[in-house]
Protein backbone atom coordinates (compact mmCIF):
# COMPACT_ATOMS: atom_id res chain seq x y z
CA UNK A 1 0.00 0.00 0.00
CA UNK A 2 1.50 3.55 -1.10
CA UNK A 3 1.68 6.04 1.53
CA UNK A 4 0.05 9.52 1.40
CA UNK A 5 1.78 12.83 1.37
CA UNK A 6 1.23 14.80 3.81
CA UNK A 7 1.45 18.41 2.67
CA UNK A 8 -0.63 20.91 4.12
CA UNK A 9 -0.71 24.03 2.86
CA UNK A 10 -2.98 26.82 3.98
CA UNK A 11 -5.91 28.15 1.89
CA UNK A 12 -4.68 31.32 1.75
CA UNK A 13 -1.49 30.24 0.00
CA UNK A 14 -3.50 27.74 -2.42
CA UNK A 15 -6.30 30.77 -3.39
CA UNK A 16 -3.27 33.24 -4.25
CA UNK A 17 -1.71 30.40 -6.56
CA UNK A 18 -5.58 29.42 -8.17
CA UNK A 19 -5.74 32.95 -9.16
CA UNK A 20 -2.27 33.50 -10.36
CA UNK A 21 -2.80 30.48 -12.51
CA UNK A 22 -6.02 31.47 -14.15
CA UNK A 23 -5.42 34.88 -14.75
CA UNK A 24 -7.71 36.43 -12.15
CA UNK A 25 -5.63 38.81 -10.30
CA UNK A 26 -7.48 41.90 -11.48
CA UNK A 27 -10.76 40.63 -11.15
CA UNK A 28 -10.18 40.24 -7.43
CA UNK A 29 -8.36 43.41 -7.15
CA UNK A 30 -11.42 45.03 -8.21
CA UNK A 31 -13.15 43.27 -5.70
CA UNK A 32 -11.27 44.17 -2.92
CA UNK A 33 -10.58 47.89 -3.90
CA UNK A 34 -15.01 48.16 -3.53
CA UNK A 35 -14.39 46.39 0.24
CA UNK A 36 -11.54 49.04 0.97
CA UNK A 37 -13.84 51.41 0.14
CA UNK A 38 -16.46 50.68 1.98
CA UNK A 39 -14.32 49.59 5.19
CA UNK A 40 -12.29 53.11 4.82
CA UNK A 41 -15.42 55.76 4.05
CA UNK A 42 -17.38 54.25 6.42
CA UNK A 43 -21.45 53.80 6.11
CA UNK A 44 -21.92 57.48 5.82
CA UNK A 45 -19.99 58.23 2.63
CA UNK A 46 -21.01 53.96 1.45
CA UNK A 47 -24.54 55.07 1.64
CA UNK A 48 -23.75 58.10 -1.29
CA UNK A 49 -21.65 55.82 -3.29
CA UNK A 50 -23.37 54.24 -6.42
CA UNK A 51 -20.39 52.74 -8.28
CA UNK A 52 -16.86 51.60 -7.78
CA UNK A 53 -14.63 50.96 -10.65
CA UNK A 54 -11.02 50.72 -11.03
CA UNK A 55 -9.41 51.15 -14.36
CA UNK A 56 -6.00 51.45 -15.48
CA UNK A 57 -4.87 52.58 -12.01
CA UNK A 58 -8.04 54.95 -11.80
CA UNK A 59 -10.31 54.83 -9.47
CA UNK A 60 -13.19 56.10 -10.47
CA UNK A 61 -16.22 56.95 -7.35
CA UNK A 62 -19.72 57.61 -8.64
CA UNK A 63 -21.55 59.28 -5.67
CA UNK A 64 -25.16 60.65 -5.53
CA UNK A 65 -24.10 63.90 -3.39
CA UNK A 66 -22.64 66.32 -5.16
CA UNK A 67 -21.87 68.18 -1.65
CA UNK A 68 -19.96 64.70 -0.55
CA UNK A 69 -18.37 65.26 -3.74
CA UNK A 70 -16.86 68.48 -3.23
CA UNK A 71 -16.39 67.23 0.21
CA UNK A 72 -14.04 64.37 -0.70
CA UNK A 73 -12.26 66.38 -3.55
CA UNK A 74 -9.91 68.27 -1.19
CA UNK A 75 -8.62 64.66 0.29
CA UNK A 76 -8.17 62.56 -2.84
CA UNK A 77 -4.35 62.31 -2.28
CA UNK A 78 -5.03 61.32 1.81
CA UNK A 79 -7.75 58.55 0.02
CA UNK A 80 -5.30 57.56 -2.46
CA UNK A 81 -2.69 57.29 0.42
CA UNK A 82 -4.92 55.15 2.46
CA UNK A 83 -6.62 52.59 -0.11
CA UNK A 84 -2.79 51.80 -1.28
CA UNK A 85 -2.00 51.09 2.18
CA UNK A 86 -4.89 48.92 2.90
CA UNK A 87 -4.14 46.90 -0.71
CA UNK A 88 -0.77 46.93 0.16
CA UNK A 89 0.71 47.70 -3.43
CA UNK A 90 0.24 50.78 -5.29
CA UNK A 91 -2.94 50.12 -7.61
CA UNK A 92 -4.44 53.39 -7.40
CA UNK A 93 -2.45 56.21 -9.11
CA UNK A 94 -5.30 58.55 -9.74
CA UNK A 95 -9.10 59.31 -8.29
CA UNK A 96 -12.12 60.51 -10.08
CA UNK A 97 -15.30 61.67 -8.21
CA UNK A 98 -18.38 61.91 -10.42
Amino acid sequence: MSQRKNEANPIKDLMQSFIKENNLTKGMQKLQIEEVWSKLMGQGVVSYTDSVQLQNKTLIIKLSSSVLREELSYGKEKIIKMINQEMGEELVSKLMLV
